[in-house]
């Protein structure tokens, strides 16, 4: 009977442990619930066509467009289905994938038989180091990879305790995987693996080694794959990632203590940190290097004395951290070779060890143990959960983060670049030139500063600074395709369209499937009359990437100058398929179905109603998109409104010096004033 009473008490102090824990995390990332999206959530959330355009969870897992993470493009895949780009449920997301991974840690510690094995979690959950992978919404790759890593181990765990029970070896595999897919990262698990062996049982037997074989090719292939997205998707190649064999040493050694110490003392925490110079002829440089050689070597020998926890917990650290450091390439390095989230899973150990430590040393108490134990342990938390509520709040948007980090690091070129972005996308376009200049006073060779400060000029007016910036970028880098299109675009805007045709055409001999560059040439074909030769442009750029409705739309429109209608028709209709608010897409079939002279393409009623949703998308305002509209009603036989509609385009059109749409909607006035629509001619 009093043993029922003891598991009883024990579940409930089980309980009320993992409440206290789910609390204390949620209540320190209160702050991100307010917070927006931010850095690269573009590029893998809101912008991401496997997400939010028309590719999808085939693509996810079939193709280069989930890069090297499709378990957690497929999470938001599943979220954008059912919330859209509402950053919050993302944040709540990710908030509970660190909270269920503490919890998990949590088990594994007691798995592992290590003293304060609640505490070593609650330190890991609330450390403010891990901030940037929580409170970033990209870094659900840290989060959600988390989980099943830990799962994963915790089965491994359990299989060995159960020997005979095969299911938890089998589950150890698929939660594995599951990570792997969730971030390559986690190769390090079957050595890992091995490390819980030895702390558990001494060492691996030699029967135990098949049972590692199916992790051991699953992490070749995933590190495999790894290094070529890197190499030839992310493009971690060039300058910024030439480093000697010796030098790349050097950096890693220099890591592995800065992490270390960034767990010790976490101040300051910068989301970008200056990008470290080490060279090896200087002989300060080999310091870290030397001070870690012995302290492994001085921990190897004893590892199986007192200092065995410690021992484990710094294999366990370094082994983790393998992939992130400088032996390989990573495209991150361009801006720093250290980043916070990047020792995600690597701070479980040192940190489990100080919870181990702390439990340890309170023990020795004599008097008031369990007084002091709780006082020391909440305010150890109270702490940490203060310093993280702290710097979760610089993640609330882009502008915030970049502030803040050129608050602690103002040679980031990075940030004042991105600063730049974020403030031009909010119209602030001057703020946006300071910031590209201050980039470029940093780093005078950085192209993506030169040609986007060329096209803030673009906007101000200024052709001849744009010109300048434009072909500064191509002298730095002749090989750019991207500098080469956006100066193309400037030189239309100049109406120098020999110029601008040869920089396009440059552009795709150096990339041949760039696609922004293939719409580019194709749209200045058209516009000098060439029609022929932009719909065979075009068809190239539908047969690279027949899922992007800009191309569509953009063939859409030379046929119907061909007067191709029905292809043109077929076209929009596919673009529509693809994205279906597309407002241009919207409003050319809109045109067509209202217009054409061809009688069986016409359509009135769905013209009336592609127009309304253009209009509606477009804030009712548009001069243009009120003309179409004008021309659907009035195919409809709703002629009242077709001209109250068509007046309204006009007065629009003539407050914003629109000649084209003006003296069109005057030309097809009359019309509905008869009670007749209008259509082109044969």
């Amino acid at each position: 009977m009093t043993f029922g009473k003891t598991r009883a008490v024990q579940w409930w102090v089980r309980l009320l442990g993992a409440i206290l824990l789910l609390l204390f995390v949620f209540l320190a990332y209160a702050h991100v619930g307010a917070a927006g999206f931010i850095w690269d959530d573009e590029s893998h959330l809101t912008q991401n066509p496997s997400i939010v355009g028309p590719l999808g969870l085939a693509d996810i897992w079939t193709s280069a467009s989930a890069v090297y993470y499709p378990l957690v493009l497929t999470t938001f895949w599943i979220l954008h289905h059912f919330v859209g780009l509402n950053p919050l449920p993302y944040h709540f997301l990710n908030v509970a994938f660190h909270a269920a991974s503490a919890l998990l840690l949590w088990r594994v510690l007691v798995q592992l038989q290590v003293r304060g094995a609640w505490l070593g979690a609650a330190i890991w959950a609330l450390h403010p180091v891990l901030v940037q992978s929580v409170a970033w919404i990209t870094e659900m790759k840290n989060t959600q990879s988390a989980f099943f890593y830990l799962l994963a181990i915790c089965c491994f765990l359990e299989s060995r305790d159960r020997k005979r029970d095969g299911i938890f070896y089998w589950l150890t595999i698929l939660f594995y995987v599951a990570a792997i897919t969730s971030k390559p990262s986690t190769v390090m698990l079957p050595v890992v693996l091995g490390l819980c062996l030895w702390w558990r049982e001494g060492g691996i037997k030699q029967r135990d080694l098949r049972l590692f074989l199916p992790f051991v090719l699953i992490s070749l292939l995933a590190s495999g794959w790894t290094i070529w997205e890197q190499k030839f998707h992310s493009h971690a190649t060039g300058a910024e990632w030439v480093q000697a064999p010796l030098q790349r040493i050097l950096i890693s050694a220099d890591a592995i203590w800065f992490y270390l110490l960034k767990l010790i003392w976490p101040h300051p925490l910068i989301f970008i940190y200056p990008r470290w110079n080490v060279d090896p002829a200087r002989w300060f440089a080999w310091i870290p290097l030397v001070a870690l050689l012995v302290a492994a070597t001085v921990l190897f020998i004893k590892r199986n004395t007192a200092w065995r926890p410690v021992a484990f917990a710094c294999a366990y650290f370094v082994i983790t951290l393998f992939p992130v450091l400088d032996f390989f390439d990573v495209y991150f390095f361009r801006y720093s070779f250290v980043s916070d989230h990047f020792q995600y899973l690597a701070s479980m150990g040192p940190l489990a060890l100080a919870g181990a430590g702390i439990v340890m040393a309170m023990e020795k108490i004599e008097v008031h143990r369990l007084a002091i134990q709780t006082a020391s342990t909440f305010g150890i938390l109270l702490v940490l959960g203060a310093l993280t509520f702290h710097q979760s709040a610089k993640y609330h948007d882009l502008i915030t983060l970049y502030q803040a980090t050129l608050a602690q690091n103002p040679k980031c070129w990075m940030a004042e670049y991105n600063l730049g972005l974020a403030l031009k996308n909010q119209g602030q376009l001057d703020e946006a030139i300071a910031h590209y200049r201050r980039a470029l006073n940093i780093w005078p060779a950085y192209v993506e500063a030169h040609y986007n400060l060329g096209g803030a000029y673009i906007e101000k007016g200024k052709i001849d600074e744009a010109l300048a910036e434009y072909r500064r970028a191509i002298e730095i880098r002749p090989d750019e395709a991207d500098s080469h299109n956006n100066y193309a675009s400037a030189l239309r805007d100049l109406n120098r369209f020999d110029q601008a045709e040869t920089e396009y055409k440059r552009a795709l001999f150096l990339r041949p499937q760039y696609l922004d560059a293939r719409l580019n040439l194709g749209s200045l074909l058209l516009q000098r009359g060439r029609t022929a030769e932009a719909i065979a442009n075009l068809e190239t750029a539908r047969r690279l990437q027949p899922n992007d409705s800009d191309t569509h739309v953009t063939l859409a429109l030379a046929l119907m100058k061909n007067a191709q209608t029905n292809e043109a028709v077929a076209e929009l209709n596919r673009a529509l398929q693809l994205t279906p608010d597309k407002v241009s897409a919207l409003n050319s079939l809109a045109w067509l179905l209202a217009t054409a002279a061809d009688d069986s393409v016409r359509d009135g009623k769905r013209a009336v109603q592609l127009g309304e949703r253009a209009n509606a998308l477009a804030g009712n305002d548009n001069p243009a998109i009120l003309h179409t509209l004008a021309a659907a009603y009035a195919e409809a036989g709703r002629f009242d409104e077709a001209l109250q509609t068509a007046r309204r385009a006009m007065k629009l059109a003539s407050r914003a010096d629109n000649n084209a749409v003006y003296n069109a909607i005057r030309d097809e006035l009359p019309l509905y004033e008869l009670g007749l629509p209008y259509h082109q001619r044969k």
